[in-house]
């Protein structure tokens, strides 16, 4: 993962009110057997990015394209 995207992120996340890290961030969709939506909060996002995971750096590469890091 890259640390200077890591880094844009915890930036952002730290500096935002407890109550707004519960709200949904952006909608990843699932497009295998069936479509489905999974809706990520500011907090599921920090869980995955801190872990390291795919699913975290596919979310991390969405919130920079979406200009909300």
């Amino acid at each position: 993962m890259d640390t200077e995207k890591k880094k844009r992120f915890l930036m952002v996340y730290q500096n935002l009110p407890i109550n707004e890290r519960k709200n949904t961030i952006l909608v990843l969709e699932d497009k295998k057997a069936k479509p489905e939506k999974n809706p990520i909060s500011w907090d599921i996002a920090y869980i995955e990015i801190d872990q390291e995971t795919k699913l975290g750096e596919k979310i991390l590469d969405k919130l920079i394209k979406l200009d909300l890091i």
